[in-house]
């Protein structure tokens, strides 16, 4: 009974040194390791074995990339305006040793570092200029805090603005400053239209006038030149009558009285025509000389009788 008893207490024993000397670091951690009180290793993940009694773990150490919320801060712009800023800081621990034995407290460390940060950045600016800049005092925060927890064996990897809250009367100014913004946009636009509303319809009706005095001269120019086509044509064909006549006459080899009668004849008809030149042969003519003279011997036969 007494060898069962001791057996036990024994395979306890056994139980507790393994337990306190084979140790399983789980992946994306590490254990700091100390040996009577002074920093003796880093263990990475997987099994490790540390000596009982001589070895404890002072710390396990996160390798991933953390979050830490800042809590919001009440800031005092370069224009005298408090304002709310809510931040977080994304971080990886790069030296697990440095992050134990160089802080007490790397969390506290990263937050009251970056408070004092933002009110120094945001210090510096106007109201608007925070809203404008956040891209500018992100990077701002990350720079500083990258530099200053360095020597932490930390990196801070980003730092994100969640949110700007400025006092409320600050809020309603914006509001109605915005709602007046837009109004002035709005009517600047519904002005703008109107005048390019009345441009193109004053543009239109100037083409259109232009366009109906360009067919209007065109209507008329193919008038005249239609009317003036077809006086020549009549003409022609008068011309071409008399010709023919002429032509006629001669060959019948008529005597001279019998050719100025015809030829009176043909410019009678020629004359009543609609056309304003006529064309009259040259023999035509000479007859027409020939009867002025016949007329002007007559007159001077009946002078003779009358004496």
């Amino acid at each position: 009974m007494g060898g069962i008893i001791f057996l036990v207490v024994m395979l306890i024993i056994i139980l507790i040194i393994a337990f306190n000397t084979i140790k399983i670091v789980k992946q994306s951690e590490v254990y700091i390791i100390e040996r009577l009180g002074k920093f003796h290793k880093i263990a990475d993940a997987g099994l490790t074995i540390i000596i009982p009694f001589f070895d404890h773990v002072r710390s396990v150490v996160s390798l991933k990339q953390q979050t830490m919320d800042i809590p919001p801060q009440g800031v005092i712009t370069k224009d005298n305006v408090t304002i709310t800023i809510d931040t977080v800081v994304f971080y990886k621990i790069t030296d697990p040793a440095k992050a134990v034995y160089e802080i007490q407290s790397l969390k506290k460390g990263i937050e009251y570092l970056a408070i004092t940060t933002i009110r120094d950045i945001v210090g510096k600016m106007d109201l608007d200029e925070t809203f404008s800049s956040r891209d500018a005092i992100n990077d701002k925060l990350r720079v500083i805090l990258d530099e200053a927890t360095d020597q932490w064996g930390c990196k801070i990897d980003r730092v994100e603005i969640k949110d700007i809250t400025p006092p409320a009367d600050i809020r309603d100014a914006m509001e109605k400053q915005m709602n007046a913004e837009r109004n002035k946009r709005a009517l600047i636009l519904q002005a703008e239209g109107e005048r390019q509303s009345a441009i193109t319809l004053a543009e239109g009706k100037k083409e259109a006038a232009i366009l109906e005095a360009e067919a209007d001269k065109e209507a008329k120019i193919r008038r005249a030149t239609g009317e003036a086509e077809a006086i020549k044509k009549v003409a022609e064909a008068k011309a071409a009558e008399v010709e023919m006549v002429y032509k006629a006459m001669m060959k019948a080899n008529p005597d001279e009285k019998l050719v100025q009668l015809k030829s009176l004849e043909a410019l009678k008809e020629v004359a009543n025509g609609d056309a304003n030149k006529v064309f009259i042969p040259f023999d035509a003519t000479s007859a027409l000389g020939s009867l002025g003279a016949i007329k002007e011997v007559m007159k001077d036969d009946k002078k003779s009788k009358k004496e």
